[in-house]
């Protein structure tokens, strides 16, 4: 072999980061298994194919770097046609290189057993066999990084517009149930071959996608790490949605990796930057890989695939992996024929399915589900429970488009409200110079926050693509009617001997004003410290307490809904007056008494009284006999002090009526509504009793001219009544003026005396308000699909109303504690929400609301044979009532802080408020339902035992006592509640509490095995939905938590190592 002297003596000299390796190593020759000489210790360099032993023995690492450049090598070695012997023992440090052409064997021995394997890898890499397994690793990274950047869009599935192009003639569809997924199968390797004999393997199977038509390789989900054992079964499966275009025709590509380092398993946990790989020896190994049809599982006779695993250039074998077709709805036949739980070898039998059930959701139920849910995940695990079973559990998580269709339609009310109430200010008429400015400076500023509105919609209506708002958009201008990260947690269990059972929790972020910023706290202490500096203002507003400025706007709430229903209904009387029709004259008129009885007892109130008489001294003629009465002089009715006698109050000469105010004018004009309404009764009960017994006479005479009669006197009937009919209608307007100017100008006081800061708190409460009622309507949406078929639901929410709990996890320290704040205020303002079911009348579902900000009504629509479901009550459209109760325990190192050196208080005042709203929740579910309402599985467990034991935690004021959330969160699916987790962005603390909550369920109510519990957990938050969750909202698979972070952290909210770290949030 020709070779240049100089040129490998000149390479040998070279620096030390030239190398791929280098180190010390003691060599000797070897024949058989007799060393010829000696081990002697050599200075080894590896560059290449060429090893160079150097003779300067160099006895440490500071005198080898000063003289290797002045070494020589002794000798070079070319690593070609050879191979290595590597010892398996523990204690062995030794290899040996042994050759093809016969010549002396090589024996290499390091200082200790990693620098040996180290070593061994390098020296097996080095030669052109090596070279080409590199080529084929390369490769294999090239299709990996093309994996990492299309990994986002396997999560958001393709755009629609993609799939139609995808779903063509040539590709052969899956056969699958409506509503559930296309595809789903579990996992299991065996006979793993490890680098090393003594290795205990760390795996998990990375799954990805090939496209028939794209022919790009998608990275789609992962397993979780199975440790210690070369026959891994694999907890977490494979599940694809409905919506996710896999096709027979589709090829599956499944890669095993070993993992050395869970703390260092960064390509699974984390996008890397640049799509860079990492190097192999830190983090994970590859061991093999291996592709299957997605139909030839399908088609397969017994739905399972034994694949051969092998190396990436496809030579060597190194295990089978087992593919199993799982379907969700299906018995098992046997049982786990063992189930090992030492930590370091759990392994569990596979199971074969059989005999289908019914599932739980139906198709029905699918249109409107798919016009409010949107983007769903989804994971599959399988656990074995107690006695040695399978049960099967579905994790999805889906966004919704109410998240930005109730703050849409929401501001859209808000704008419509205030439009009318600056209207009516304008048409409170003329007022004294004093009261005149303060309503110009008031509709200015009316007019600067209606722009607003209208700005924050327009720029709303623009907005396209994703359906959720991320955790790193909350603090957007544009984006803070919307809630944070709202999204459906779903839990579909199907386990042995138990029926189905779904469990579901809305997460999201707290509903707070984060743009807005808590430097002052939030709602709560804000609106109190408002409340008290308005009433210690100065003396140039009238006071109005808050009750009395929620009764205003009911009043004119009142007269703008009720006035045109009795005009309408009027109309409809002189109609069928005019048709001379009894039966249709009863109906007409008995609309037409009840909704002007309504209207007249809407203004049987001081308050109106006593704001007309405000709004007298108001007008520019207007002349008090004595001063000026200071603001604070009124009642909290709104009466004026020292004005016992009208004749206070006098007018100018230029108003040619009432020298003096007469208060009993009002109940003149207010009580006029009522005679005129009396009139008209009294004339169609003559009417009608006259036509009776003219019709018996005419009759008895002559038939013919009873007909005759008819038509003469339908004309009489409409002249009687016409009069009545205008008079009241004149009486009610007149009422309607006089009400409206003397509420509006209640109003006006609550304007004025607070500006700019009153506008502001109502934004800031109609902020945090739609974030509220965005999460409310898709938790009461999902609520109603699922409780459908079960009558005792149905029944307990017409007859008592839905129990909302919100279990919060913020802190009580720095801005948690405004946040906490203003989730509590919203939260609380939710109690003023009704829901009514209609039924759908077009191919839109979406839920339509109606009302203002004290009162909203939402309207549900349902397809005809769901709405056919319901009871009489919920058809006939009684509102429902909604029982929202929040209960929070701030579990990070800032609640360590609180609790040390803050305040809890807060806290405890929110918990304590809530437990009895849910004690009055349950009061009234026990005298209203029947005692055999609640699902079989709940009777063992006494409701009010767990009550007093809430009440026991709340009262003990234990540090981080979560305990308090885990009891509501039973109380409340034991009664049928709605359960919603938020903290601050509902990724990191809510997935902790949700995969926590989850497995507690598998445990307590499914007999999750014991031993599997913490594993289980594991999986859910390594592999789940969760993960996910963090992926969409900062674009990294890590959850935002340090060590120091989590020392302060409660046990079991603690995430599994290496999934946490550095990320945005």
């Amino acid at each position: 072999m020709r070779f240049n002297a100089k040129d490998l003596a000149s390479l040998a000299r070279r620096p030390s980061g030239c190398f791929d390796k280098e180190g010390k190593l003691k060599i000797c020759r070897v024949v058989g298994d007799e060393k010829l000489i000696e081990p002697r210790e050599r200075w080894c360099r590896l560059k290449g194919n060429l090893l160079f032993l150097m003779k300067n023995k160099a006895h440490d690492s500071q005198e080898q770097s000063s003289n290797t450049e002045s070494s020589e090598a002794s000798e070079v070695l070319i690593l070609e046609r050879c191979w290595i012997v590597e010892f398996r023992s523990k204690t062995d440090v030794s290899i040996v290189l042994k050759f093809q052409s016969g010549e002396p064997d090589l024996y290499l021995e390091a200082a200790s057993k990693p620098d040996c394997e180290s070593w061994a890898v390098a020296l097996g890499q080095a030669n052109s066999e090596g070279l080409q397994n590199k080529i084929q690793q390369l490769r294999r990274l090239i299709m990996e990084i093309k994996e990492e950047r299309s990994s986002d869009e396997a999560r958001q599935f393709l755009p629609s517009s993609q799939v139609d192009s995808l779903g063509e003639p040539q590709f052969t569809s899956i056969q699958r149930i409506a509503n559930e997924p296309k595809l789903e199968f579990s996992l299991a390797c065996k006979d793993l071959a490890a680098a090393t004999r003594d290795r205990k393997l760390n795996t998990f199977i990375q799954i990805s996608v090939v496209h028939p038509a794209e022919h790009i390789l998608t990275r789609y989900s992962s397993t979780e790490i199975v440790e210690g054992t070369r026959d891994p079964l694999f907890l977490t499966g494979v599940t694809f949605p409905p919506e996710y275009p896999i096709y027979e025709e589709t090829k599956i590509k499944l890669t095993v990796y070993d993992v050395k380092d869970k703390s260092q398993d960064t390509v699974r946990t984390g996008v890397l930057p640049d799509h860079k790989e990492p190097r192999a020896d830190v983090g994970r190994s590859f061991l093999g890989c291996t592709t299957f049809r997605v139909g030839d599982l399908v088609k397969s006779k017994e739905q399972q695939l034994t694949l051969t695993l092998r190396t990436s250039d496809g030579g060597r074998t190194v295990g089978t992996i087992e593919v199993n077709l799982v379907k969700m709805g299906e018995l098992e036949d046997g049982e786990t024929d063992h189930v090992t739980t030492d930590a370091q070898d759990q392994k569990c039998a596979l199971v074969r399915e059989c005999t289908a059930t019914e599932g739980i959701s139906g198709k029905d139920n699918l249109p409107s589900l798919n016009a409010v849910l949107k983007n769903p995940i989804c994971k599959l695990y399988r656990f074995p429970t107690s006695d040695n079973k399978w049960m099967r559990i579905r994790e999805q998580m889906a966004e919704t488009t109410l998240s930005f269709h109730v703050p849409k339609e929401l501001i859209n009310l808000h704008i419509k409200e205030d439009m009318r109430r600056n209207q009516e200010l304008k048409d409170l008429g003329e007022l004294a110079p004093h009261w005149d400015n303060m309503r110009r400076s008031v509709i200015a500023h009316c007019d600067q926050m209606l722009s607003m509105y209208q700005d924050t919609l327009a720029e709303l209506g623009k907005h396209a693509g994703s359906s959720f708002k991320s955790s790193c958009s909350k603090g957007e201008k544009t984006l803070e009617f919307i809630p944070i990260n709202l999204h459906l947690q779903r839990m579909h269990v199907h386990s042995p001997r138990l029926k189905d059972a779904l469990y579901d929790v809305i997460t999201v972020g707290a509903p707070a004003a984060h743009f807005q910023g808590f430097k002052n706290g939030g709602l709560r202490k804000l609106l109190s410290k408002f409340e008290a500096e308005r009433r210690n203002a100065g003396y140039q507003c009238i006071y109005y307490s808050p009750e009395n400025t929620a009764k205003a706007k009911e009043v004119l709430s009142n007269i703008n809904h009720l006035q045109p229903l009795i005009s309408s209904h009027a109309d409809l009387l002189l109609n069928s007056a005019s048709q001379h029709s009894p039966d249709s004259l009863k109906n007409s008129l008995k609309m037409l008494s009840e909704k002007t009885e309504l209207f007249v007892h809407a203004f049987k109130d001081q308050l109106v009284r006593s704001a007309l008489l405000a709004l007298y001294t108001a007008r520019p003629g207007c002349v008090l006999k004595q001063p000026a009465v200071p603001r604070n002089s009124a009642e909290e009715g709104g009466d004026l002090q020292h004005q016992d006698h009208p004749s206070q109050i006098k007018r100018q000469d230029s108003i040619p009526h009432h020298s003096e105010y007469d208060e009993e004018e009002w109940d003149r004009v207010w009580a006029n509504v009522g005679k005129s309404l009396n009139c008209v009764i009294a004339m169609v009960d003559r009417l009608l009793e006259k036509d009776n017994i003219s019709n018996i006479k005419e009759g008895e005479n002559d038939p013919s001219a009873a007909d005759c009669k008819v038509l003469h006197t339908g004309g009489d009937w409409y002249e009687q009544l016409y009069p009545l009919v205008i008079t009241l209608k004149d009486c009610m307007g007149e009422v309607v003026t006089r009400a409206k100017q003397s509420m509006a100008f209640v109003l006006l006081q609550e304007l004025a005396c607070g500006l700019p800061q009153c506008l502001m708190l109502t934004l800031r409460r109609d902020i945090v308000f739609s974030q509220a009622l965005a999460g409310l309507v898709c938790g009461f949406i999902i609520k109603l699909h699922t409780g459908l078929h079960d009558q005792g639901f149905l029944q307990q929410l017409h007859t008592v109303g839905l129990l909302v709990q919100y279990e919060g996890l913020l802190s009580t320290y720095s801005e948690e504690a405004g946040m906490l704040e203003d989730m509590a205020v919203g939260i609380s303002d939710l109690q003023k929400v009704m829901f009514k079911v209609i039924e759908a009348k077009s191919e839109d579902f979406l839920p339509v609301i109606t009302g203002r900000r004290e009162h909203y009504v939402i309207e549900v629509q349902l397809p005809a044979k769901m709405f056919e479901l319901l009871p009489q009550e919920i058809k006939q459209g009684k509102l429902l009532r909604m029982y929202p109760v929040l209960f929070n325990v701030g579990i990070n190192e800032q609640q360590t802080l609180a609790e040390r050196f803050g305040d809890t208080t807060l806290q405890e005042n929110i918990n304590q408020e809530s437990l009895e709203l849910l004690k009055e929740y349950y009061k009234l579910f026990t005298e209203k339902m029947p005692p055999d309402c609640l699902p079989h599985f709940q009777e063992q467990n006494d409701l009010k035992g767990l009550l007093e034991n809430l009440h026991q935690n709340i009262q003990a004021k234990k540090r981080k006592n979560v305990e308090i959330v885990w009891l509501a969160a039973m109380i409340c699916r034991k009664l049928n509640g709605v359960r919603f987790t938020c903290c601050k962005s509902a990724k990191d603390r809510t997935s902790m509490s949700v995969t926590l909550e989850q497995c507690s369920i598998l445990r307590d109510e499914h007999q999750l095995h014991k031993d599997f519990f913490i594993r289980a957990l594991d999986c859910m938050r390594r592999e789940g939905c969760r993960i996910e969750n963090v992926l969409k909202n900062v674009k990294c698979r890590k959850y935002a938590f340090n060590m120091i972070q989590l020392m302060a952290f409660p046990k079991y909210y603690r995430p599994p190592e290496g999934t946490y770290g550095k990320a945005d949030t």
